[in-house]
């Protein structure tokens, strides 16, 4: 841990400052720019004007344009934000755990299982909306989403019990179930309509859309808690990177922090991909980013992760809004487009013994 503490001394302190704060200076530009630009322009004498409301100054805005800003795009703008630091910090999180730098949340099923829940509610549950006279309507999908990664994480967990929860029998507990649940969206898709297929895929294809204040505030109440407790791990998440048996002989209780760290890692991931849908490369991407910038120190990677998520999810939902509008692409297929050749220059400039 010292050569760790001194290789952060010589090349992180600084360059963290300067890569955490730059992040959060471009967050808050993109944001704003997420909140003036789309269908309806929104100038920025305008967001001045309603930013200076609480301080008593004078906001003429009309009606319609502070609907728009509160109740469409605030909302998303707070989901990008919260979605993106949520699945970078829970891929950096299981990185660490599995020490595999290609783990993300979809390794132990969480998204797989997910998309099973939603699809199950998508092509079946049209009774049960029936039943419940549509007064879940609009959270049914989410909570059958959040259920299936709840059920999937939990089927994993309780599979690589026979090897004491070890790395490699939970990732081939993980392969396991992301067949089972791939086979299971394969037969939903097979019995979908038109319809149920259409929404189904696009709900797989993932989408800020659906953001809206009521839906927020549980996700918020889950998400941020599980976020703070994953960076007060952030020392036992370096000695774990020394080997299960190393981190055990310096304290560390590796048995209960591998269960925590799943436990929050499913908590967080499962309540976000139940209202995104299925968004993909950022729980990968976005610590490797941080990483390779700041370093392997987890006091200052998860906040670093957090910020680059959220970055790189603000400025894709962005594009997606406006790029075609009035339409709007599927956020998951450009995190794909978009981040997968940025992900293949990194690993090349990494291989090439390059830093940022």
């Amino acid at each position: 841990m010292n050569a760790l503490a001194s290789t952060n001394r010589i090349d992180g302190r600084v360059s963290a400052g300067w890569f955490l704060g730059l992040s959060a200076l471009l967050l808050l530009i993109m944001s704003l720019s997420a909140l003036g630009l789309g269908a309806m322009p929104v100038g920025w004498r305008e967001l001045l004007a309603l930013a200076g409301r609480p301080f008593g100054l004078d906001a003429d805005v009309s009606e319609q344009t502070k609907a728009v800003l509160f109740y469409i795009r605030l909302p998303r703008v707070v989901l990008a934000v919260l979605a993106g630091a949520g699945l970078a910090v829970g891929g950096a999180a299981l990185q660490a755990l599995f020490r595999n730098p290609l783990a993300d949340p979809g390794v132990l099923g969480i998204s797989s299982g997910a998309a099973l829940g939603a699809g199950a509610m998508i092509v079946l549950g049209s009774n049960w909306e029936t039943a419940s006279n549509g007064a879940l309507a609009g959270f049914a999908v989410p909570l059958a989403a959040f259920a299936g990664a709840l059920a999937a994480a939990g089927t994993v967990w309780r599979l690589s019990i026979g090897g004491e929860h070890d790395a490699a029998s939970t990732l081939l507990a993980g392969i396991a179930v992301n067949a089972l649940a791939g086979a299971g969206i394969g037969l939903l898709s097979w019995l979908a309509d038109d319809a149920a297929l259409r929404n189904f895929t696009f709900w797989t294809l993932g989408s800020l859309a659906s953001a809206g204040w009521e839906m927020l505030v549980p996700v918020i109440l889950l998400v941020i808690p599980a976020l703070l407790r994953l960076q007060r791990q952030a020392q036992a998440l370096n000695l774990l990177l020394l080997g299960e048996t190393e981190a055990g002989h310096l304290g560390v209780d590796t048995r209960r922090l591998k269960a925590e760290v799943i436990g929050l890692a499913t908590l967080t991931v499962g309540a976000l991909v139940a209202v995104t849908g299925v968004i993909g490369f950022l729980g990968l991407a976005a610590p490797h980013l941080a990483r390779l910038c700041i370093g392997p120190d987890h006091r200052r990677l998860l906040p670093g992760a957090a910020l680059a998520g959220a970055l790189l999810l603000q400025g894709a939902d962005l594009c997606a809004r406006t790029w075609a509008a009035p339409a709007e692409l599927p956020i998951g297929l450009l995190t794909a487009l978009l981040g997968g050749p940025f992900f293949l220059w990194l690993l090349r400039r990494h291989a090439g013994g390059r830093e940022c």
